[in-house]
């Protein structure tokens, strides 16, 4: 059985940064790609940052500049730095991996909240 363990979330200040990690517990064929997507209240879940086996990355618009993504190919596993975080940042963020073969596995969604 496969699980995405995600840990980094948590209440910050705007402004202030947050490090998301997630890794890869039990055997999968090969990790493809690797990102993160969240979820805000009322709202449907969206991609935020996706990072290929090669190391290419794809941002949404309103992230760039602020958040990279990262993944240890020999760990398996990914990260999301998040700098100059804001109000609009709040939400539930998940970890995916789409493997080789075309199975897609999520994380159990970290919360992180942005608030003075």
């Amino acid at each position: 059985q496969v699980q995405l363990v995600e840990s980094g979330g948590g209440l910050v200040q705007p402004g202030g940064s947050l490090r998301l990690s997630c890794a890869i517990d039990g055997s999968i064929f090969g990790a493809r790609t690797m990102g993160w997507y969240r979820q805000a209240p009322g709202k449907q879940r969206d991609v935020v940052a996706v990072i290929s086996n090669g190391g290419s990355t794809t941002y949404v618009d309103y992230v760039k500049g602020r958040f990279t993504i990262s993944r240890d190919n020999a760990k398996n596993t990914v990260h999301l730095q998040m700098n100059r975080l804001e109000p609009e940042d709040t939400a539930v963020y998940y970890c995916n991996v789409v493997t080789w073969r075309g199975e897609n596995y999520w994380g159990q969604g970290t919360q992180v909240t942005v608030s003075s």
